[in-house]
């Protein structure tokens, strides 16, 4: 299918020294799912450790050490059903990424801790989380800044609602963050079509345009794009592609993109 490639065929590409290679994943909390009837047969797993966790997370840190910036959603912060592991954590280490961040989103007391994630090969300038308006709590976001206003990048990672009404009142609060932003990412799980966002969102104010548009929903037979790595007009797409690695519901997206400021 265009624009699907495997992981070895993406950075097999020699990159160029300003290129900075991004990835965001929807994790899945490292249950595998690969079939609609999995998502009962695997549904105890979102209550209950399991020792096939820790595999999925080796082989989610194999996938993510090749890239520079990642953004992950649906990881568990560190609770019962995760055997007290802090994945991002877990996977930054395998991953030898030596920035990591998280956002606990839904802390569910010592059963599940829902969160964000966002590894960095570079430090941050400034780091900032934000709990995302609506009728129920549980979604949030992330903003990091990396470099200066004029030549860094503002990397935005957040996972929106399902009610398309509720992800517009989050869209807004995102936009009024980072209006201003002279270079910006924006990448997670956000629950909607790429021309939905772009055309008919707050976000069509930012000047904003998607790589390529990729289904990655459901991983084993992909048919919606919901997962997007949306970039500013000024900032030049060097290849992009849902890559073929289907140890969540959801296929990663990647992109290389060049940096000027790097």
């Amino acid at each position: 299918m265009p624009g699907f490639c495997s992981l070895q065929d993406f950075i097999a590409a020699p990159r160029a020294a300003n290129a900075l290679r991004l990835l965001s994943f929807n994790m899945q909390v490292g249950i595998q799912t690969s079939a609609y009837h999995h998502y009962l047969l695997h549904s105890w797993q979102h209550i209950l450790p399991s020792r096939q966790r820790q595999l999925a997370l080796s082989r989610i840190a194999d996938l993510v050490a090749h890239f520079d910036i990642v953004a992950l959603q649906e990881a568990d912060g560190g609770s019962f059903r995760s055997s007290g592991t802090n994945q991002i954590k877990h996977i930054a280490g395998l991953a030898e990424f030596p920035y990591w961040y998280h956002q606990v989103n839904r802390n569910l007391g010592g059963i599940a801790r829902h969160s964000n994630g966002l590894l960095s090969r570079y430090p941050a300038a400034r780091i900032r989380q934000y709990p995302l308006p609506g009728r129920l709590p549980g979604r949030g976001l992330m903003v990091m800044q990396l470099g200066d206003e004029d030549t860094g990048l503002t990397v935005v990672v957040t996972h929106l609602a399902l009610g398309q009404k509720t992800q517009l009142s989050q869209l807004d609060f995102l936009c009024d963050l980072v209006a201003g932003s002279r270079h910006l990412v924006i990448m997670g799980d956000l629950n909607q079509d790429a021309d939905v966002l772009l055309q008919h969102s707050p976000l069509k104010k930012l000047s904003l345009h998607a790589p390529r548009l990729m289904p990655t929903y459901p991983s084993w037979q992909p048919k919606r794009g919901i997962d997007h790595i949306f970039l500013s007009d000024n900032i030049r797409v060097l290849r992009s592609a849902a890559l073929d690695h289907p140890h969540s519901d959801h296929l990663p997206i990647a992109a290389e993109i060049e940096w000027p400021g790097q």
